[in-house]
Order: C-alpha cells, then sequence, then structure tokens
C-alpha cells in the first residue's frame, strides 16, 4: 500500500466508531507479562510500566490504547473490502491463526514464511498455481492414471506444498496489511511487508522493535491467554 493509499484509509478510519478497551481486562489476560530484562529492545521502553522479578511489565493502559487504534483500522480495512493476510508460525498460535482466519475467509500463514513471498509475489503466485491444480486433479479423480508410486510422490508434492501455500491459496493478489503475531520470529515477513508498502500490525513484546509495526501492539506474544484476547478482539473488529 502506498503513501498516498495509508493516508485516505486514515481519514476513512477517523470517520467511524473506535474501540474501547478496558486495561482491566489486559491484566486478566496476562497481556502486561513481558520478556526478562536482559532482553529489553530500547525501542519498546515507552510501553515498560516497570519490573517485577526481573521481567519487564507492559503498561496496559498504553496497551489498550493502542490496540483500540490497530482494531479501529482493521475494521475499516475489512468494512473497505481489503485483505489482511495474518501471520503466526509459533507452535502454540497455529491453530489459532488458522481458525479466526478461515472464519473470516482470510488468508494465513501458520507453519513458515516462505521467503519472496510478498518480494517475488509473482514467482510465489506460480508455485500456488501448481498447487491449486494438483489439488484439482486429485479431487477430481484425474491421478488414477498414475502408477501407485508416482500418486504416491504427486501426494507428497501436495502435502508440501500445502504446508507452505495452503493458507494462501487463494490470494490472487498481495494483501493491504499484515497481522504479525510474533514480529520478532516472524522477521522476515515483517521485512517484506515494509518493502511492499504493506500495512504492518503486530503484537510487540518487550524484546521488539515497534517501530517496525504501522500499528504495534505492546504485549505479551508467548502466552496463548494473552494471544487469544488479542484475537479476539481482532474478531470482533472483523464483525463489525
Amino acid at each position: 500500500m502506498v503513501e498516498k493509499e495509508k493516508k485516505i484509509l486514515k481519514s476513512k478510519i477517523n470517520a467511524i466508531p473506535g474501540f474501547k478497551i478496558d486495561p482491566k481486562e489486559m491484566l486478566k489476560a496476562g497481556v502486561y507479562f513481558g520478556h526478562k530484562t536482559t532482553k529489553i529492545n530500547p525501542k519498546m521502553a515507552p510501553y515498560i510500566a516497570g519490573t517485577k522479578n526481573n521481567v519487564h511489565i507492559i503498561d496496559v493502559e498504553k496497551s489498550a490504547k493502542k490496540l483500540e487504534e490497530a482494531l479501529k483500522f482493521i475494521q475499516e480495512l475489512r468494512a473497505s473490502g481489503k485483505i489482511l493476510l495474518f501471520v503466526g508460525t509459533k507452535i502454540q498460535v497455529k491453530k489459532l491463526v488458522k481458525d479466526i482466519a478461515e472464519e473470516y475467509d482470510l488468508p494465513y500463514v501458520n507453519e513458515k514464511w516462505v521467503g519472496g513471498g510478498f518480494t517475488n509475489f509473482k514467482e510465489i503466485s506460480k508455485r500456488i498455481e501448481y498447487y491449486n491444480n494438483l489439488e484439482k486433479k486429485k479431487n477430481e479423480g484425474e491421478l488414477g492414471k498414475y502408477t501407485k508410486k508416482e500418486r504416491a510422490e504427486i501426494d507428497k508434492e501436495i502435502q508440501r506444498l500445502e504446508k507452505n501455500f495452503g493458507g494462501i491459496k487463494k490470494m490472487n493478489k498481495l494483501p493491504e496489511a499484515i497481522f504479525v503475531l510474533d514480529m520478532k520470529k516472524d522477521n522476515l515477513a515483517v521485512k517484506e511487508a515494509r518493502m511492499k508498502g504493506i500495512v504492518v500490525i503486530g503484537i510487540a513484546d518487550t524484546n521488539v522493535d515497534p517501530t517496525l509495526a504501522d500499528y504495534p501492539i505492546p504485549a505479551n506474544d508467548d502466552a496463548i491467554s494473552s494471544i487469544k484476547y488479542i484475537l479476539d478482539k481482532v474478531a470482533e473488529a472483523l464483525k463489525k
């Protein structure tokens, strides 16, 4: 998304009702637990309220405001019919990512980020088309003409392609935004998005550079309770 489009979308966002996040709910969900003090990214300092047992504590008041901004953007993105791609490849979030993306018919990556996913999308599109064609042939019974060994090889190929492209097999163009659940682990997705002018919404734990996201959400990116709380709020924004 180019800068002009970002400004137009931002003006639309300002015209719609916002979300009100209760910081007390964030506390209950464990959103405020950061990493050990030795792992801090200096740019997260403004969002840290203090420390406890050598662990940084995230300021939930500031986190709530940042989450509200991100949700408002997601709501307008959805209303405009634009694409939001979910990215979360950590073991504990794979199912959560798949569930919310499939519920709202949005693309997702929950296995691994394939290098060039954005920066070389033309080639990635060819791989997706190849995968879709193989899957179609299998579903329509066209593999019967092959030997048992050949069918086994094709099945392996389909499984490999499913792992890499299953969540984006219906994505025929670059998304307008991505939601990254761990900006450190999936830093390549963030980097490529920024290179292509795609809006980045990302959970920013205390070891992350929040300035890499257009809409950073200061929060624990490891605890399931924290991630689920944020994704539940994102689901509310997608419904509106």
